[in-house]
């Protein structure tokens, strides 16, 4: 008698999306927005003008690839992968609508973001869930990986590209760089409401500084691109935390994104752009550390997350 073959996991890579060039901002901001004004498109047109194009779609595809071929290595036949997006092609059901076609016979969600709430980020559970019930998934069988801020090999990533930027800057300019640790804002209210969320980033900035060996006084914490509300947003200002390191006399300093795992707006513009501007107006080097994107060290810990389901 033959054994029944058990059917895959279907891993369902999930994040935010983008807009690829400024002729799709409009279309973006009106599934992310009710209503968006035009001048929040025409600011995002000529941000993405700037950059050019915003290769998070095109990254976060060949995570999934890259994570399929590493499954496929360490537990063959066991999980299958798709990417989706909450507010762009292709969605999230476009994901699940795949693995149902590839076999899969349960799903589980891998938010592309260490630090995961299911308050600050229930658009994706509820994206998921919608998906997965409309192609024939009972309950039960469909779930969210949970956050994975202090990830062995993530960390690992960050702290070995922090020390090794840090010793070349040193080398350049006579003294090692302090250090600005970085994350997208949110507003207030929203973090009062579910403050493990802040303790997640305080895990994966405390991870880096131990295995970095920095010191107390060497780095800081900063958040970034606040929203086009009016509430307020988490500071300090990732450009105000600049504005005083650089009163005080430092040839350099490093920014090191926590959350952001694939290259976008945020990281090319925010960062690359408008935090640069800040930084370099003042005579002192900016740099950047990387996004994880396909590093191979990274699409490890991916494969570590999932297998330990």
């Amino acid at each position: 008698m033959s054994t029944p073959t058990r059917k895959p996991t279907g891993i369902v890579l999930m994040t935010y999306g983008s807009a690829t060039t400024s002729r799709d901002v409009s279309t973006f901001l009106h599934h992310v927005y009710p209503n968006p004004s035009q001048e929040l498109i025409t600011e995002f047109e000529r941000r993405f003008d700037i950059v050019g194009k915003s290769p998070l779609v095109d990254i976060t595809l060949m995570q999934a690839a890259a994570l399929q071929t590493t499954l496929d290595h360490t537990a063959p036949g066991r999980y299958v992968v798709e990417a989706g997006f909450l507010h762009s092609q292709p969605f999230i059901e476009d994901a699940v609508a795949n693995l149902a076609r590839r076999g899969a016979g349960t799903l589980q969600g891998l938010l592309l973001s260490p630090q995961y709430s299911p308050h600050i980020m229930r658009g994706y559970d509820v994206a998921l869930e919608q998906a997965a019930r409309q192609h024939g998934y009972s309950h039960g069988s469909y779930a969210m990986i949970g956050p994975w801020p202090a990830e062995p090999k993530f960390i690992q990533l960050l702290s070995n590209r922090l020390i090794a930027s840090r010793a070349n800057l040193q080398a350049r300019h006579g003294q090692l760089p302090p250090v600005v640790f970085t994350t997208h804002s949110l507003p207030e209210a929203v973090v009062k409401r579910d403050p493990t969320y802040l303790d997640q980033l305080s895990q994966t900035i405390q991870g880096v500084v131990a295995a970095a060996g920095l010191a107390e006084g060497e780095w800081h914490a900063a958040y970034q691109s606040a929203g086009h509300t009016p509430e307020a947003w988490l500071k300090p200002d990732l450009n105000d935390v600049i504005a005083g390191l650089r009163t005080q006399d430092i040839p350099a300093v490093v920014v090191v994104p926590i959350q952001f795992l694939a290259d976008h707006l945020e990281t090319l513009y925010d960062l690359d752009v408008a935090a640069r501007e800040e930084t370099q107006s003042g005579g002192v080097h900016y740099h950047r550390l990387p996004a994880p994107n396909t590093d191979p060290v990274f699409i490890a810990a991916l494969s570590d997350i999932v297998t330990r389901l």
